[in-house]
């Protein structure tokens, strides 16, 4: 869905915030660290830039892991010394399975370490002990929707169209939401969707859909799989605003409060087992690229393995997700700063 991400813009907005830091980063230690954090995730990303896989890990995991000092440097919500981050917070095991099946988990709630502390900003989960495989957490990134890892059923990001606008106040806030699996589509009954649905809370609280129009099943009508623009299909799906009638920016920014955003669009993410809530986009690219940073810094054998394409089925999808976090961090990291500095 994402097409031009305006990867220089962010970088202007980066560099541009310095002179003046927001939120918490206004001033003191936190304003020196903001600075010098960005300055080197700047000089992280160009390294990135001009080296191959064997090593482009190791660079942009360390340039977005400097971003989140700047990120805890300006949050409001990260009070006294709760900005100013302690170890990774994160974790990688198993690097003997399948690659999908790496195991990661992270330090508990509450404490000093990087991933823990911006996750709490940016009000993301983390889940301690009990591990999530790489491949769950790789599938939550829109940009990973033409790369599986597996021919498993995934779990993946569902982009949320614009509000179905109206005139007048509506009761109802109509979505059309796309990228719903064709295991799903194929089946295409109410029972396949409410099952596919458990794993996106948000969107299983629904009021309603646009169904077929079998009248003799009245309120059992299958679902309405459209093709919308571009030939992608979706579902209009509704939910009942709390407050009632709405107008077409209310229910715009009730949209905002069900989805999470990556590079200006809005995704339904679903909610992985241990967690409670559905991850940020951004923690999910901290995730899974200090995975890849700790093969190829660990077990630098294994890496250049699964980076060849003689070799490796998961050289292609690994080159592809290492172009786009060059492309794609910029404009999230950005993004995040304003979120947890507004």
């Amino acid at each position: 869905m994402h097409s031009d991400l305006g990867t220089d813009q962010a970088w202007e907005r980066l560099r541009a915030s310095r002179s003046n830091p927001p939120g918490r980063a206004s001033a003191g230690a936190r304003r020196k660290t903001y600075a010098a954090a960005l300055e080197q995730t700047g000089q992280m990303f160009r390294a990135a830039a001009v080296v191959d896989p064997a090593t482009r890990p190791l660079q942009v995991f360390y340039g977005l892991s400097q971003a989140g000092r700047a990120i805890a440097a300006a949050s409001w919500s990260l009070k006294g010394q709760d900005w100013s981050l302690e170890s990774h917070g994160i974790k990688t095991t198993g690097f003997h399975l399948p690659f999908p099946d790496i195991e990661i988990r992270t330090d508990s709630s509450g404490t000093q370490g990087s991933f823990v502390r911006v996750s709490e900003a940016l009000d993301s989960p983390v889940w301690g002990t009990d591990p999530i495989r790489l491949e769950d957490v790789w599938d939550l990134l829109p940009p990973n929707q033409g790369y599986p890892l597996t021919s498993r059923d995934r779990l993946t990001p569902l982009f949320a169209g614009d509000v179905i606008a109206g005139d007048y106040a509506h009761p109802l806030l109509s979505v059309p939401v796309y990228d719903i699996p064709d295991r799903v589509i194929e089946i295409g009954t109410r029972e396949a969707l409410a099952d596919f649905l458990a794993a996106y809370p948000v969107v299983a609280q629904h009021d309603s859909y646009v169904t077929t129009k079998t009248l003799s099943l009245g309120s059992e009508a299958p679902p309405d799989y459209s093709r919308h623009e571009g030939g992608i299909t979706g579902l209009t799906i509704n939910w009942k605003m709390p407050q009632g009638p709405a107008s077409t920016t209310e229910r715009r920014e009730h949209l905002r409060g069900m989805t999470r955003p990556y590079a200006g669009e809005r995704y339904f993410l679903p909610v992985l087992s241990p967690m409670e809530r559905e991850l940020h986009p951004l923690m999910a690219w901290w995730a899974v690229l200090y995975t890849l940073s700790m093969l190829a810094r660990y077990q630098p054998a294994t890496w250049i393995k699964l980076i060849s394409v003689d070799d490796s089925q998961h050289a292609l999808p690994i080159e592809r997700l290492l172009e786009r976090a060059i492309k794609h961090l910029p404009l999230l990291i950005a993004d995040a700063i304003e979120e947890v500095s507004t």
